[in-house]
């Protein structure tokens, strides 16, 4: 009796540690976190005027356990998340978006942070950083077509690449005395990195001033150089364009393998959207029969992306009356499928890439009462 007795203690021990280490993994800082989401799809990927990112946060130290993914954070939604005892939501449209001028309960999106903040629940939105990512939104739509090559339709540039700055300035000095003085000047204008390097050109030797510099410190160096004009020779302003990436960007131009009718196209985005209706515009002598080949797409609302794009469907949540009769104009067939249905389902593709790029150190759970407020009747 004894010596069984012995020998289960180490077991129960062994069991203890293990369900220590298990619990230690359990959550992360939010700044952790806040860096790591970051790092999945980089905010530079988002559009200028989107809001992105942080909205609400608690006051620090705060600790997440459980991350809930919402489409649309709603009041509904927020019941949910609480419910829940989730610690951040992830709402992929951003909840803030108009500047508010107050905090009262007036308002559906004034209510929504201040309950954040009362029961410490921070809110973070990707949005248009995720259409633009090569494993985001538009990719998962695009998934439903069948088997295709797909590019984006509007690639985005490095954000960092080949330099930072906009614009490089280069010219030449003569003598040595001189370039202390030089250096000196350019390195006090703020936006400006400066190399230095020796070069012989026809009358002899000169050292090569090379600086990058932003659009706004351009303007200082132009003055800097203008007031000491026999200091410089063959100066050049060289405008940066940044390298676009191949994979990342808005939309999506998608060319199937083997072509299809209209009418099987429309059976599997129904099927991949898990919707029983769509809205068809028909092409210009289009019919339910003719090929498709082509797909033009962008998740939401895709006037402003698929605009005069050659294709021969394209596929979105919403577009423009005008913007739909300038397509089926053109021969065009148009599908929409209402806003939010076109990127909803990216969450349950969202939740497993998560789980492996956050090692499995959360709970990461999806909304079950978010959903398009549209629906047919």
């Amino acid at each position: 009796m004894w010596g069984s007795c012995i020998r289960l203690v180490p077991t129960t021990v062994r069991l203890v540690r293990s369900q220590i280490c298990s619990s230690s993994r359990s959550f992360m800082d939010l700044k952790t976190l806040i860096s790591s989401l970051n790092d999945f799809a980089p905010l530079s990927f988002a559009e200028s005027w989107d809001n992105v990112g942080l909205l609400v946060e608690p006051s620090p130290p705060h600790t997440v356990t459980t991350l809930f993914l919402t489409n649309d954070l709603t009041e509904q939604v927020m019941d949910e998340a609480l419910q829940k005892k989730a610690n951040l939501i992830l709402s992929y449209h951003p909840p803030i978006f108009s500047s508010l001028k107050h905090l009262t309960w007036t308002s559906w999106k004034e209510r929504l942070v201040i309950r954040a903040l009362e029961n410490r629940v921070g809110i973070y939105s990707p949005h248009t950083a995720y259409d633009a990512s090569p494993q985001g939104v538009n990719h998962w739509l695009s998934k439903g077509l069948g088997a295709c090559t797909s590019r984006p339709i509007q690639p985005c540039k490095a954000a960092s690449c080949p330099t930072e700055g906009t614009h490089r300035v280069e010219f030449y000095i003569k003598h040595t005395e001189d370039l202390d003085k030089v250096m000196s000047a350019m390195k006090e204008i703020a936006g400006v990195s400066v190399a230095s390097l020796s070069a012989r050109i026809d009358d002899g030797e000169h050292t090569r001033i090379s600086l990058n510099c932003t659009e706004k410190a351009l303007m200082q160096v132009v003055a800097q150089l203008s007031q000491n004009r026999q200091l410089y020779q063959r100066t050049e302003i060289l405008s940066l364009e940044k390298p676009l990436l191949p994979h990342t960007g808005f939309g999506r131009l998608c060319t199937l393998d083997e072509s299809v009718s209209l009418a099987t196209m429309i059976e599997r985005i129904k099927r991949h959207l898990k919707l029983t209706h769509v809205r068809l515009a028909l092409g210009v002598g289009r019919t339910l029969e003719s090929q498709v080949k082509v797909v033009a797409l962008c998740a939401g609302s895709g006037s402003k992306i698929l605009q005069d794009v050659k294709a021969d469907l394209y596929l979105t949540g919403e577009m423009s009356h005008h913007d739909v009769l300038n397509a089926v104009s053109q021969g065009v067939n148009v599908i929409l499928c209402e806003h939010s249905n076109t990127e909803r389902g990216f969450l349950s593709d969202l939740r497993d890439m998560l789980h492996v790029h956050l090692e499995g150190k959360i709970n990461i759970i999806l909304s079950e009462t978010d959903r398009d407020p549209l629906h047919v009747v």
